[in-house]
């Protein structure tokens, strides 16, 4: 496992680099990275290679929310029935179990404010088990993804005014 780690790795903080390039930085011969990446996809380790978007910089961005959710379980439902079903709607970009004041964190994309609050009014607020919501619109994003979002401006000098 020790050299799929290290491909790993590689992969998490850029999944463009190639396989010379992967076996540059790791130490290991192409053929074994090769290998490497098969068998984290076939385990479900890797399960698919995204880029990470500034929707802020597009023209006609997506709307992101995080919202909270509250569940009562019964003895038939636990988290993961629950989790399956919310994480099947292509409106949910993440899902996640949590510990603290709530038990889902939901990421969701939509086109508008609207279309984020009518998904989760319409959606998921009825489900039986679902006992609160509260959504958190995202106003800026500074680091998605690991990579961190910059303006393009790198003077850090501080600006003297007379």
């Amino acid at each position: 496992m020790d050299a799929e780690r290290e491909v790993l790795d590689v992969l998490a903080r850029n999944a463009r680099e190639d396989i010379d390039d992967i076996a540059a930085q790791t130490g290991l011969d192409a053929d074994a990275v090769a290998e490497a990446i098969a068998a984290l996809e076939a385990d479900h380790v890797v399960h698919g290679y995204q880029a990470v978007v500034d929707w802020d910089r597009v023209d006609e961005g997506k709307i992101r929310a995080v919202v909270e959710i509250n569940v009562e379980l019964d003895r038939e439902t636990g988290y993961d029935q629950v989790a399956d079903r919310i994480a099947k709607f292509p409106a949910v970009d993440a899902l996640h179990l949590v510990s603290g004041d709530y038990d889902f964190a939901v990421e969701v994309l939509g086109e508008t404010m609207q279309d984020v609050s009518r998904f989760i009014s319409e959606q998921v607020a009825p489900m039986p088990e679902v006992t609160q919501t509260v959504t958190h619109y995202i106003m800026e994003t500074y680091k998605d993804g690991g990579v961190r979002f910059e303006d393009g401006d790198d003077d850090d000098r501080l600006s003297i005014s007379p």
